[in-house]
């Protein structure tokens, strides 16, 4: 007996031209945001062993790291500051200081290649005496008035440096309105775009950043202000949330285990560009899966990417960025 018609497929896909017509979305390179550690040891450059491939550099050799990525064609990079000889305090004074790291690496950025896209991560974690994302009560628990004022103020500092986007990962309530706030006071709404991890989730997956950052609490965990992993409906109404209070962007983090959360996002935000972060712990399974001969590295990298895609996605934060940039000219 013959096929219905509507059951015929496979013609519409058995040449490789074919196939890329059957996904809504293509990964192209200004999709691509580049994670970097930037530490205040101004030649520093560490390997970081958990996090293979990738280093802590120092603001002296961002040309020669950086460099041939842009040549490449990298659009695009976010700041995680590292400090290590600063010294930190309950309120996370260096995170913005002038001489720190972050700063530094924003206006050397600026001076090399005025066409790069800058984003800052906005988080007191790393520069905290304790390694929380806000600052504390007597009892440990998070102080959140003061905390999400001093996020606005980190914020706005690296908007005044020159950043392009300023990204909030901390997930303290009420934090994207008050930086939208600062942002509109310091005359600078209308120049730097506001990203909201809107859906952080309490992962396992943050391991090798933690490593690559220093940013381990020092006692408790961050289970009270991240998501629980099962809370689809919290992320949902922190999408709404950050929507409501003027983010220019939304992220969905860890990515591959969260595709439906990220799904959710593209719907319940559609008119908002959608993000998501292959965080540390993804792209190190990814890496040792392909060490042990279990798939090939590239075709995997790709499979990871092109489900987040398929969800909704239009930016990716992932440390594949440079293997990106050079598959993606064969």
């Amino acid at each position: 007996m013959a096929m219905e018609i509507s059951s015929v497929l496979q013609g519409g896909y058995n040449h490789p031209t074919s196939r890329t017509w059957q996904s809504q979305r293509q990964l192209t390179k200004s999709m691509l945001m580049y994670p970097i550690f930037i530490t205040d040891e101004p030649d520093a450059r560490v390997e970081i062993a958990s996090l293979p491939g990738q280093c802590r550099w120092g603001v002296n050799r961002l040309k020669e790291f950086l460099g041939p990525l842009v040549q490449m064609g990298l659009k695009s990079v976010i700041l995680f500051g590292v400090p290590v000889h600063c010294n930190k305090d309950e309120r996370g004074t260096p995170a913005d200081d002038p001489e720190g790291p972050v700063i530094q690496a924003i206006l050397k950025l600026r001076s090399l290649w005025p066409d790069l896209y800058i984003a800052t991560d906005v988080c007191l974690c790393e520069y905290t005496s304790h390694g929380h994302c806000g600052l504390l009560n007597e009892d440990g628990t998070i102080d959140q008035v003061p905390s999400v004022a001093r996020l606005a103020e980190v914020a706005v500092n690296y908007a005044k440096a020159g950043a392009h986007c300023v990204a909030p990962s901390d997930m303290m309530d009420g934090r994207i309105r008050a930086i939208k706030l600062g942002l509109i006071d310091a005359g600078l709404a209308n120049k730097c775009l506001l990203m909201a991890y809107s859906a952080k989730f309490a992962s396992s997956l943050y391991g090798p950043f933690r490593d690559a950052a220093g940013s381990a609490p020092s006692f408790g965990n961050r289970k009270c202000y991240q998501l629980p992993p099962g809370a689809k409906g919290l992320a949902r109404r922190a999408i709404i949330r950050d929507v409501n209070e003027g983010a220019d962007v939304i992220m969905v983090k860890p990515a591959m285990p969260y595709l439906d959360v990220i799904q959710d996002a593209a719907e319940l935000a559609p008119n908002h560009p959608l993000a998501c972060y292959q965080v540390s712990g993804e792209f190190a399974m990814v890496v040792a899966g392909a060490e042990k001969g279990v798939y090939d590295l590239k075709t995997m990298a790709f499979e990871s990417v092109e489900g987040m895609l398929r969800a909704g996605c239009t930016l990716i934060l992932t440390y594949f960025t440079p293997q990106f940039l050079e598959w993606l000219e064969a």
